[in-house]
């Protein structure tokens, strides 16, 4: 049996080699479980995690539905897309440069040499003399001699040779080859760091995606709150028109004095001024809405449902506070950044090895076409090349501290960011638990105020009362009833905050096998609405 070539074997292993430092995921302590508020009982993580239709827990069709449009058409999320495209791309012209280059190369080449007409004797086409062997006269020339002179030839006949130029056709037709050997892991490495950036963009584009959506069904329900404000302080305004009307009757029978109603003039003006400040609000978040969508606010529009809308809380799974880490986009990019660091130390160090660099050709070449593909016209060649550098003061081992030093950067800011998500799984977890119990106290604080509010008012119709006592319940009272839609929404937006902290349904499995849903959207641009 043949032995390899001590030469391969030794390329074979040495293509297996990594200069990169072995890797591992930075280390961080995370809690067993997550802090509560005072007065709650401790919270109990579980395996399970939102769903990644999460705002569906809503139970609102038009949010839903601007959900979806928004994933298909928001710009921001397209450009994500983009950028995971691109890193793609990259990862693939990397893989590329681990093989050998192939290129075929055909010519034809027609070559012609000489021109004019050249005489062995006299040249007879005229000019400043003549040298050569006989005489130039006129009529026939013959017998021996040399002449010179000047002057122009009048006629005569000579005799020679005539040249017209030489003309050949090559025929070139030739395969070549060229390789580098990846000895020192150096392209594979870097093949290593184009994959896991495009991981870290496709945890970005899951990252930006689930930013659209919380941004998104945040801006909703805070502008179905502003309906429900528009509601209310609409119907204050009414209930302010009544008051000044009662009041300016009874000054005018003289029962009471004219303060009160300029006071009623006063709280009427001030309400319709916050009804036109909820109104402008509402608008803003439309706007917003129409943005995120992809569509041009001057012809988008969401029809005011008014004190109709009712605002639902949906519960929020817990997890083991170990699995955030696995859960959160924003932190599965920034360990697959580290990892990418990882691999570029060692492209750096790599640098310190010579790179090999081998090609080979063949092919034929005649001046006959069908003499082309004969034995006698083939052509080959094999070549290596050795290329080292000696000397660079000092270059490479700048390279290589750059590398770690970036690698350093990229740890630090996993740990920071790691860090950043059990915070706000905890402030937003607390907030939640919070915002329940506060939106209880404040709807007992509006029922309340509102009774209060109607007794004052009766006992005002009956002059028990001064005005200035009904001008405080009804302030009172429309500020409970704003409290209390304002707690609502306060608590959905914590739900929603808190959803997005546990990374909305995410999992960095989809790192490996590539989200299905972030593949099928980054594959293309996205559409027009």
């Amino acid at each position: 049996m043949t032995r390899p070539p001590r030469s391969l074997l030794l390329l074979a292993l040495l293509g297996g080699c990594s200069l990169a430092p072995h890797y591992a995921r930075p280390g961080l302590p995370a809690p067993q479980t997550w802090k509560t508020a005072p007065g709650w009982q401790q919270a109990v993580p579980a395996d399970g995690a939102p769903r990644s239709d999460w705002w569906t827990g809503f139970g609102d069709a038009t949010l839903n539905d601007l959900v979806t449009r928004a994933i298909a058409h928001n710009q921001t999320l397209a450009q994500a897309a983009a950028t995971y495209r691109e890193a793609v791309a990259t990862t693939q012209e990397a893989h590329a440069s681990l093989f050998p280059t192939v290129s075929a190369n055909g010519s034809v080449t027609h070559t012609h040499s000489g021109s004019g007409s050249v005489i062995n004797g006299d040249t007879i086409s005229g000019g400043s003399g003549t040298t050569g062997t006989g005489t130039t006269g006129t009529g026939t020339t013959t017998g021996t001699g040399t002449g010179t002179g000047t002057g122009t030839s009048t006629g005569g006949t000579t005799t020679g040779t005539v040249s017209r130029g030489n003309s050949s056709t090559n025929y070139h037709l030739s395969l070549a080859a060229a390789w580098t050997p990846d000895l020192f892991g150096r392209l594979a490495n870097t093949e290593r760091n184009a994959r896991l950036t495009e991981q870290a963009r496709l945890a970005d584009l899951a990252d930006a995606q689930l930013a659209l959506e919380g941004e998104l069904v945040t801006d909703y329900l805070s502008l179905r709150a502003a309906d429900a404000q528009i509601a209310s302080l609409q119907a204050t305004v009414d209930a302010y028109q009544r008051s000044l009307t009662i009041a300016t009757n009874q000054y005018n029978a003289g029962i009471v004095a004219r303060t009160d109603q300029f006071q009623a003039q006063s709280q009427l003006a001030s309400a319709q001024s916050d009804l036109e400040g909820e109104k402008r609000t509402r608008a803003q978040f439309e706007d917003a809405i129409a943005v995120f969508v992809g569509e041009n606010p001057a012809g988008f529009t969401i029809p005011n449902l008014g004190m109709t809308w009712m605002p639902v809380t949906p519960d929020v799974p817990l997890v083991v506070p170990s699995t955030l880490v696995e859960r959160r986009p924003d932190v599965a990019s920034a360990e697959r950044q580290v990892a990418a660091a990882n691999a570029e130390i060692g492209v750096a160090k790599a640098a310190y090895f010579p790179t090999v660099s081998l090609s080979a050709s063949g092919g034929f070449e005649n001046d006959s076409l069908s003499g082309l593909f004969s034995s006698a016209a083939t052509l080959w060649s094999l070549g290596a090349q050795v290329a080292e550098t000696l000397i660079d003061f000092g270059a490479r081992k700048a390279r290589v501290a750059e590398a770690r030093a970036a690698y350093d950067g990229t740890v630090a800011n996993y740990r920071q960011i790691t860090l950043t998500a059990f915070q706000n799984v905890q402030d937003d977890l607390i907030a939640l638990q919070i915002l329940t119990r506060q939106q209880t106290l404040l709807s007992q604080a509006s029922i309340a105020a509102d009774k209060s509010e109607a007794s004052i008012r009766n006992e005002y119709q009956a002059g028990t009362v001064v005005y200035t006592d009904v001008v405080t319940a009804q302030a009172t009272a429309l500020t409970a009833r704003r409290a209390l839609i304002q707690g609502q929404v306060d608590r959905q937006n914590a739900a929603v905050a808190l959803v997005q902290a546990l990374g909305g349904g995410w999992s960095d499995t989809d790192l490996a096998r590539g989200s299905d849903a972030a593949r099928a959207a980054a594959a293309k641009p996205p559409t027009q609405p």
